[in-house]
């Protein structure tokens, strides 16, 4: 009678542990398929410059599952990152070194100046920037070797032509090029793209000069040789070390003046150019540079893009279109890719200035039109202007005389130069998503404006904007997770989670 007690008790006890162990498998697996918490990383600019880039303390996420009731009680708006959703492949974010910006770093600061700023421009240590655009010869933000106005193309002649380029140089770049070769060396991976604002004067209709006109389109040798002298910068550059990744055929076609370096090119011109001429002999000559077109603002894009891209021919060597900021909305990008879908997008120029000086309706607008609105509206590159200029907002060559560059060169800094709003908008980006990231999905959501990418690495990065004029809670959820968070007003946010 003992023993069957015994045998009984065991045979229970067994059950017991049957049971027990098929509730721990259980919860084991529900563990194993539910996401697990992931650390947010945080980093803040407010309007009143109280936070400038500043981390914020790291956080966890919590179940979607127990903030469920939490978040419709409280009524906060959502953003829902959705990495399923797919648009562009982001080249990154940057700004141009022009001939004065490039004068003034290399000028007038110190050796060690010089390499704690571009070190701050370009490093992981850094904001990291990725992409640079410059000036193929003069723009209005180019001088001399003593900083005086300088307008030039790498073939002036003093009288005559030169079809042949015998006196081609690219020599008067040279604080461009040693400015470029510098950031090469410290980054890489950074993209360069050239865009010229004027032809040698000689290939000229009517006057010939470097401010003003446009192409002489009675000589047919001239688009030839137009061609050949862009094929041959991007040449010269690739033996200095500067690899160029992509070509402007024309800073702002559709503007000429007699104040700087400029020429007009319009939508017809710049299609017969590209696909009877420039493109041909870049392909003859086994160049991979990408050529883009337009290269102008936002409110006058659509008829000169569907011109140029609706042309076979001028299509077929086309990587896509170039936008500035200075009037329209970034909004004329969308119309564009949904009408030409396998074109690529990009912001090439947006410059602040003295006439806003307000650091919180700066960042603001930044943020909003450029580095959210501009990738919301399928741009793969964000690119401000002038890199560098002077407390007067120089030296300039007869273009604009108050605008402000990402830092100003001052002798009054220890360090050489100080940090501009511009900075800060550029670095919310730059420094957190990586070249190479995709967009993803993350709806607007009550008033907080945003854009999600996922880095090469799976890493998530959301950069968010409160533009109001009052603090605002709003909720992030992904994969099963979410957290709150309460931005100032007028201030910017980036997050950063592994996935």
């Amino acid at each position: 009678m003992l023993r069957r007690k015994l045998l009984l008790a065991v045979a229970a006890a067994a059950a017991a542990l049957t049971a027990l162990t098929a509730v721990i498998l259980y919860n084991y697996k529900q563990e194993q398929t539910r996401p697990s918490p992931s650390e947010v990383n945080a980093w803040v600019t407010t309007g009143d410059q109280s936070s400038l880039l500043a981390p914020q303390e790291p956080f966890l996420f919590r179940d979607s599952a127990d903030t469920e009731g939490e978040t419709a009680q409280s009524g906060l708006p959502v953003i829902k990152v959705n990495p399923d959703q797919e648009y562009q492949t982001m080249d990154g974010f940057g700004a141009s070194v022009t001939g004065s910006s490039a004068f003034l770093i290399n000028q007038r600061m110190s050796n060690d100046q010089r390499n704690a700023l571009v070190k701050d421009l370009f490093s992981p240590e850094g904001i990291r920037l990725s992409f640079i655009r410059h000036s193929v010869g003069a723009s209005d933000f180019s001088v001399d070797a003593d900083g005086n106005p300088a307008s030039y193309t790498y073939d002036d002649t003093e009288s005559g032509e030169d079809y042949g380029l015998e006196r081609f140089s690219t020599a008067k770049d040279k604080d461009v090029t040693g400015l470029l070769q510098r950031i090469v060396d410290t980054n890489e991976t950074v993209k360069v793209m050239g865009t010229p604002w004027t032809a040698p004067p000689w290939m000229k209709y009517g006057e010939q000069i470097h401010n003003g006109w446009y192409l002489n389109y009675a000589e047919p040798r001239v688009y030839a040789a137009y061609a050949q002298y862009l094929a041959r910068y991007i040449q010269e550059y690739k033996a200095l070390g500067i690899p160029i990744y992509a070509l402007t055929v024309q800073n702002e076609p559709e503007f000429t003046t007699a104040d700087y370096p400029s020429m007009s090119m319009g939508a017809e011109e710049q299609a017969l150019f590209i696909g009877n001429y420039l493109g041909p002999e870049l392909q003859r000559q086994g160049i991979t540079s990408k050529i883009v077109a337009f290269d102008h603002n936002w409110d006058i894009a659509g008829s000169y893009t569907q011109t140029v891209l609706g042309d076979a021919k001028a299509n077929a060597y086309t990587d896509g279109t170039a936008y500035h900021c200075y009037a329209g909305s970034p909004e004329v990008m969308s119309k564009v890719h949904e009408a030409h879908p396998e074109k690529e997008i990009y912001v090439t120029e947006c410059s602040g200035g003295a006439w806003s000086e307000d650091f919180g309706d700066n960042l603001t607008w930044l943020m909003s039109k450029l580095i959210i609105g501009g990738p919301r509206n399928w741009a793969k590159s964000v690119l401000l202007w002038n890199l560098a200029l002077d407390a007067e907002g120089g030296p300039t060559n007869g273009g604009c005389s108050n605008c402000r560059g990402v830092v100003t060169v001052d002798g009054q800094w220890q360090s050489g130069y100080s940090r501009n709003v511009e900075y800060y908008a550029l670095g919310h980006a730059s420094r957190f998503t990586d070249p190479g990231a995709v967009r993803i999905g993350s709806p607007q959501a009550g008033g907080i404006e945003n854009v999600a990418y996922r880095n090469p690495d799976g890493s998530i990065v959301l950069i968010a904007l409160n533009p109001g004029d009052e603090d605002r809670t709003f909720s992030v959820e992904w994969a099963e997770r979410t957290f709150s968070f309460t931005l100032q007003a007028r201030s910017a946010v980036t997050f950063k989670w592994q996935s």
